[in-house]
């Protein structure tokens, strides 16, 4: 498949083996991906509002300049994508994905969804994560710092470091025993 048009509408788009591929300053509405392999992948300056990647490896994609909103992820893997390089994000959705190794650095991510995912080592320094649903997902080694949690779910979350003196956490969820972790940051003793 060649993508030789500039605008793709409401169009499905399947088992695609495009390793590599290159789009520039393409714009797809309300298009889906299905079992789709873009690792390496560059949608420099693309614009995709609504639509879903499904079953898709987007690892190490190049985002410069593109601009994602309403977009959902589903049992994806994007291992290695610098969120941050793109012109604007809003309202993701990543359900049972792999983002190690992504950085969402000082983006706006308000309302966005990482449920049941795999975060390990991603850096979400000085980003929006406020009433974001990050319920279930294993922040392994990931960072947050100046990051704003407010009303944020992070339930079930695992293996999160966030320390309350550097991130904003009012009315933040947490659940039992995982939100222990929170003390570890502050200068105190801990006993058992």
């Amino acid at each position: 498949m060649s993508f030789t048009e500039e605008d793709f509408s409401e169009q499905v788009f399947e088992a695609l083996e495009q390793r590599g591929l290159v789009l520039k300053d393409k714009h797809f509405e309300a298009c889906t991906f299905r079992r789709c392999n873009f690792g390496g992948a560059s949608f420099a300056r693309s614009r995709f509002v609504g639509g879903a990647f499904e079953n898709c490896d987007l690892s190490n994609l190049q985002l410069q300049g593109a601009s994602l909103r309403d977009v959902s992820f589903r049992n994806c893997k994007l291992m290695g994508v610098n969120w941050a390089m793109s012109s604007s994000v809003a309202h993701l959705n990543f359900e049972d994905c792999v983002l190690d190794l992504s950085a969402f650095v000082g983006l706006d991510l308000r309302k966005s969804v990482f449920r049941n995912c795999r975060a390990r080592e991603a850096d979400f320094a000085d980003a929006n994560l406020s009433e974001a649903n990050c319920q279930g997902t294993d922040f392994t080694g990931a960072r947050f710092s100046r990051t704003n949690l407010t009303k944020a779910d992070f339930r079930r979350a695992l293996n999160y470091t966030i320390r309350p003196d550097d991130n904003k956490l009012k009315k933040a969820r947490f659940s039992l025993p995982e939100a222990t972790l929170l003390l570890y940051g502050l200068d105190i003793e801990l006993e058992e």
